[in-house]
């Protein structure tokens, strides 16, 4: 059975860091990309980065391009979102996720492609 738990997060003021990691089991997950993905209240989910099965390539949303960083160890089936200069938009319910699909070419930057497993982990930026 496969199974993401994100941990981290928290409550930070604007400006600050948090970082978030995720642990996977049950899957070779060497072999999948992953993406992080944010949900805040009223709002749609979004994809704010994503990584390759290799660690070779990543992409970032425009809102946190910049700002975050998205890495993976594999070697230890982890991944991880640093988030630097946090804003208060930035405020929502943060979730990693796996590729449905195994050694992608590319990278998938469209929701559709991932599987959304873990329970997420809440970020507040607040004063």
């Amino acid at each position: 059975q496969v199974r993401l738990v994100e941990s981290g997060g928290g409550l930070v003021q604007p400006g600050g860091s948090l970082s978030v990691s995720c642990e996977a089991s049950g899957l070779p997950f060497n072999r999948y990309g992953m993406g992080w993905f944010r949900q805040a209240p009223g709002k749609e989910r979004e994809l704010v980065a994503a990584i390759s099965w290799s660690g070779m390539r990543t992409y970032y949303s425009d809102s946190v391009k910049g700002r975050f960083t998205v890495s993976r160890e594999n070697a230890n089936n982890a991944g991880y979102l640093q988030m630097n200069d946090l804003k208060p938009e930035d405020t929502a319910i943060y979730y990693c996720a796996t590729d449905r699909r195994e050694l992608r070419p590319t990278l998938s930057t469209s929701l559709n492609d991932y599987n959304t497993r873990g329970q997420g982990v809440q970020v507040t930026v607040s004063s």
